[in-house]
């Protein structure tokens, strides 16, 4: 898929060291070749010594966005119900529940939701088995959403024609998905967007589907975790022109902050590949840490991103959209330079909305008694995030105006 209107976010400005001496200039990931100063020269990558046309300055960079669980409880798409009455329309919109969230999505070049529930018409139904109505997968879009993940202990909830219903929504919707299939050919087929003429490829995997079983000889319908099967698919990912893969596991113990033995333990193995750029995390319902190995980060679990539980508390009502920018560093290669975490809050009255907590604290007309409420809340974040040492390490918890 083609991002919307978008481009890797390069070149833009940015610091570059040169070094002068006998008539070279070296820039971080380029070389220039001169003559006696620079500006009789040419910016080639580095280790290029053919000759070449004038290339940029500035090394590209793209940013991903990725989020929390999409957790339609009944008063979720009540509410969406609700709003679509207010505006004189039958059905559901579930948009006003993403908008003031939606201008950090959209600034993404690549912006991947995770999915956590069946699509389909009809009645919609929730905890155990949830079926939300299709109409979440254009609000999704519409907030500026690319593509969704869609491996999760939900995803078997009503068997294989859910499985279709949700993946023929996310098509309608024009949003890309990867995690379950419809085919062998499918599932054995890279999942590939093309985000402005850079490749970046997108695995999605989870822990289990609540006791259901794949059905016999149709195992390739959703993607359990399996280690030394990830990195076969990374590595056919990479082989396929991905420049960039990213890797949505739906894992660890619900509402336990902190990553469980399991989490730890393939996180280490998985990020150590090659071939595994960032590690996205989901479904304990609650913010857990980021942590970094390397130049790469894992994200254990990015709580809600939009849920309604039937007891509502403080921990299940926050999440936070990890921004994450990769540079290229010489050509086809990437680094991530940047990671960032943007905390959320599900807000359950007057009305469910999720809040980007570094605007809303900004913003001079949030009551004061909201803005205690936001304040308590973005500092119980930061302090999930930063658990494992990722401040030390460089990870940027936006701050309210930042």
């Amino acid at each position: 898929m083609t991002r919307r209107g978008a481009r890797a976010r390069g070149p833009l400005l940015a610091a570059v060291a040169l070094l002068l001496a006998g008539g070279l200039a070296v820039l971080v990931g380029w070389r220039l070749v001169a003559g006696s100063d620079t500006a009789a020269g040419e910016w080639r990558p580095a280790g290029d010594t053919a000759s070449a046309s004038p290339s940029p300055t500035s090394p590209r960079t793209l940013t991903v966005v990725g989020a929390g669980d999409v957790l339609v409880h009944p008063q979720v798409w009540q509410q969406a119900a609700a709003d679509a009455r207010a505006a004189g329309r039958d059905g559901y919109d579930f948009f006003p529940m993403f908008e003031h969230v939606s201008p950090v999505i959209a600034g993404a070049d690549l912006a991947i939701c995770h999915m956590e529930v069946v699509l389909g018409p009809g009645q919609p139904s929730g905890y155990p088995y949830f079926k939300a109505p299709p109409e979440v997968a254009d609000a999704v879009k519409r907030a500026g959403f690319d593509a969704c993940s869609t491996a999760s202990n939900h995803t078997l909830d009503k068997g294989v024609e859910g499985v279709f219903a949700t993946l023929d929504a996310l098509d309608a919707a024009g949003l890309g998905h990867t995690g379950s299939f419809r085919s062998a050919a499918e599932a054995a087929t890279p999942t590939i967007y093309d985000v402005g003429g850079v490749k970046v490829g997108h695995l999605a995997y989870t822990l289990h589907f609540n006791g259901l079983k794949r059905p016999a000889g149709r195992e390739w319908i959703a993607n359990l975790i399996d280690p030394a099967k990830i990195i076969e698919a990374a590595r056919a990912a990479r082989v396929a022109g991905a420049e960039i893969v990213v890797l949505s596991l739906h894992w660890g113990t619900e509402y336990r902050h902190a990553p469980d033995a399991d989490q730890q333990r393939w996180a280490r193995e998985l990020i150590a590949s090659p071939d595994i750029d960032l590690i996205l995390g989901h479904h304990a319902h609650v913010v857990q840490p980021f942590e970094k190995f390397g130049d790469k980060w894992v994200v254990y679990g990015m709580g809600n991103e939009l849920a309604r539980h039937a007891e509502p508390v403080n921990a299940n009502r926050e999440g936070v959209m990890a921004r994450i920018t990769f540079t290229e560093t010489e050509p086809g290669t990437w680094r991530v330079t940047r990671a960032e975490a943007v905390p959320t809050w599900v807000d359950i009255s007057p009305r469910i909305r999720v809040v980007d907590l570094p605007a809303a604290l900004a913003a001079p007309d949030t009551p004061a008694e909201l803005r205690r409420v936001y304040q308590s809340a973005y500092d119980r974040i930061k302090g999930h995030l930063l658990s494992r040492g990722a401040g030390d390490d460089g990870l940027i918890v936006v701050a309210p105006g930042g």
